[in-house]
């Protein structure tokens, strides 16, 4: 797999995560770094994304050196101090990575580590860190670990020890566990750190944060191998968070007999989001897509509306028509030709006035 390849992969599994449904008015601040080592080639160069609960506003990555800002509020005039502050706080967690990724490596019984440090396998890690505030103001921080595509560890705050994911974690677990200051260090920014800045930057992005922009919803059916599908697809929305699920005969269908919800970012700040159905042909009609978003008063319901057959017999009359009226204008249009080229042969002869 390319460096491409598995950027690619890293970020939609991580976007998948940051995406968790929240309550209505919380908000979140959540960074995901990921990196990959390189067979003879050592660890790779670290990356960075941070989002302000589904909104991409900062990247890092080692190869430059340098946050970039992903939002036109979070950058110049009053956020100069913070974006400094965002900065360094990316270098250290860049070199933070790096450290904890040899560790893990190191520990992890599948790491073959040669004895010039260049591990002989390939192994991704990713990391999420940062807190959600809600309604009522209390906060929950969360800073969790994968490797290798598995969960790995978390660290638990209330108690200042890590959760192993699975048995190759311990050795690692043990080893942090040791390092009480890191601890602590951890903790204050995840109670304290972390909804500061926060909130520094909803009142940054005041106005563009808190918008709801409720969705256009329509169904679609298709027909492939004998299988019918309805496929329901919500677009332009924000935020994120939305429900979408099938109705038969008006009652909820069980979520097992419903393809998974699929909920992806556009390209200008707003969402898209689908889920299909394989429904008997014929039954289609029985079948009605609800959804339900904050920017909604209320749930909206879609239903496939299959085409009229005499809208096709109409259309068909229509065409022809068309052409039929074409042929003619064409005939009509050759003959006025011809006869004003008869008359430019006659010159300016007229008849004469009878005396």
């Amino acid at each position: 797999m390319g460096p491409g390849a598995w950027r690619a992969l890293l970020l939609l599994l991580l976007l998948r995560t940051v995406a968790a449904h929240r309550p209505p008015r919380s908000h979140s601040l959540r960074y995901l770094f990921m990196g990959a080592s390189v067979p003879d080639l050592g660890l790779p160069l670290f990356e960075a994304l941070g989002y302000v609960d589904d909104q991409l506003f900062v990247s890092y990555s080692h190869e430059s050196r340098r946050a970039e800002p992903r939002a036109p509020w979070v950058w110049g005039g009053a956020a100069s101090q913070l974006w400094l502050q965002l900065s360094q706080s990316l270098k250290g967690w860049d070199h933070m990575f790096i450290v904890d990724f040899w560790t893990i490596m190191d520990n992890h019984n599948r790491s073959k580590v040669t004895k010039l440090g260049v591990s002989s396998e390939s192994h991704t890690l990713q990391v999420i860190l940062g807190c959600e505030v809600q309604e009522d103001n209390s906060t929950r921080g969360f800073w969790k670990y994968g490797y290798d595509g598995q969960n790995h560890l978390e660290f638990c705050p209330e108690t200042l020890d890590w959760r192993a994911a699975e048995p190759k974690a311990q050795a690692t677990k043990l080893e942090w566990e040791v390092n009480k200051i890191r601890a602590k260090q951890n903790r204050a920014y995840l109670e304290r750190d972390c909804p500061e800045q926060l909130q520094r930057l909803l009142e940054l992005g005041r106005g563009i944060l808190d918008r709801q922009v409720p969705p256009s919803v329509k169904v679609t059916h298709h027909v492939a191998s004998a299988v019918s599908t309805l496929r329901c697809q919500a677009l332009s929305f924000y935020p994120r968070s939305i429900t979408m699920k099938w109705l038969k005969d008006r009652q909820p269908l069980d979520a097992k007999d419903v393809e998974p919800e699929d909920v992806l970012p556009n390209g200008d700040g707003t969402f898209q989001g689908r889920v299909a159905l394989a429904v008997a042909p014929g039954e289609e009609r029985r079948y009605a897509c609800q959804v339900e978003h904050s920017g909604l008063d209320q749930p909206l319901t879609a239903t496939w509306e299959a085409p009229v057959p005499g809208t096709v017999l109409i259309g068909v009359v229509s065409g022809i028509a068309v052409c039929i009226t074409l042929f003619f204008t064409g005939i009509l249009f050759r003959i006025l030709r011809k006869r004003q080229a008869s008359r430019g042969a006659m010159g300016d002869y007229v008849l004469a006035e009878c005396k």
